[in-house]
């Protein structure tokens, strides 16, 4: 089962065991993550699951589509390298994958 490995805004780590096929914001809120809270459910109108996603693994990812990318609009302080966890969909190829949460989802 590939894993995800959750930094939160103080530095504290999460190794969260993901299903292949399961979003990672669904993986995360399962395991009682703080900082990932999925609002919405994944259906891509809250921004409340977003993740800064380290730059070893952006371009593994799929693109942003023009949905997400709306959203990310709307979270609190975008960056370059941001996702919506609920895009992100786990594969044997992102075992290891490495996000960071914001300081807020709000």
């Amino acid at each position: 089962m590939p894993r995800a490995i959750i930094i939160d805004s103080k530095g504290g780590q999460y190794d969260v065991d993901v299903e292949v096929g399961q979003n990672l914001m669904e993986a995360a809120t399962d395991q009682g993550i703080d900082g990932i809270i999925g609002e919405c459910g994944g259906v891509m109108s809250c921004a409340t699951c977003h993740v800064y996603v380290d730059p070893e693994w952006f371009d593994k990812l799929p693109p942003v589509g023009d949905i997400e990318e709306s959203m990310l609009d709307v979270a609190r302080d975008p960056q370059d390298n941001s996702r919506l966890s609920c895009q992100i969909e786990m594969t044997d190829e992102l075992d290891g994958l490495i996000v960071r949460l914001p300081v807020s989802q709000f």
